[in-house]
């Protein structure tokens, strides 16, 4: 990783602990508690750091050689867009969005974006591992269309067995961050 990189990815760090991490008792969505609540929305709806975030993501993206970049609408949302845009004219990404249904009218798509095609080599991203189960719903929805999911991506893993379950059904997991990088603060 390049010197601009290395500060982007410590500005990024201190962002997350400062807005994204709160400290208390919290049932999160697959029904554990927690001693935290990481909400990465609190960074990747702020223009600095969906900035870091997509520009990260990016360069991972680029190393891969990914087409299209996508996961489960709400925590990708931000994300895939921010990647996208960055990604520029000369090799632009596509986004796409998966919903947690299929909407009921008009064309009752499941994946919002540009089409994706057969032989796309795509990341599924979400803005947090905790079980995996949105990456992997996110995985599931692409599987008729013939692409090539490369990798899964978070920008924090939680570090409870999110990586693992991934990682079980044979797909390859990074995380901008794991949990264990950041500490609880001495007020919390």
């Amino acid at each position: 990783m390049t010197d601009s990189l290395d500060a982007m990815r410590r500005e990024l760090h201190d962002l997350l602990a400062d807005r994204a991490f709160t400290f208390g008792d919290f049932v999160l969505t697959s029904g554990r508690r927690s001693d935290f609540y990481f909400n990465g929305k609190q960074v990747t709806l702020e223009g600095r750091g969906l900035h870091l975030v997509s520009r990260l993501i990016l360069e991972r993206c680029r190393e891969l050689r990914i087409d299209a970049i996508g996961g489960l609408t709400l925590g990708a949302d931000p994300i895939v867009a921010g990647v996208a845009a960055l990604s520029g004219e000369a090799a632009p990404l596509r986004a796409f969005i998966v919903r947690k249904q299929s909407k009921e009218h008009g064309t009752a798509s499941l994946i919002e974006g540009p089409p994706l095609r057969a032989a796309d080599r795509v990341m599924v991203v979400d803005d947090v591992i905790t079980t995996g189960g949105s990456l992997l719903q996110a995985v599931d929805a692409l599987r008729d269309l013939h692409v090539e999911v490369v990798e899964a991506l978070a920008v924090v893993d939680r570090q409870e067995g999110g990586r693992e379950a991934i990682e079980a059904r044979g797909l390859r997991v990074h995380a901008l961050f794991v949990r264990s990088e950041f500490s609880a603060p001495a007020r919390a």
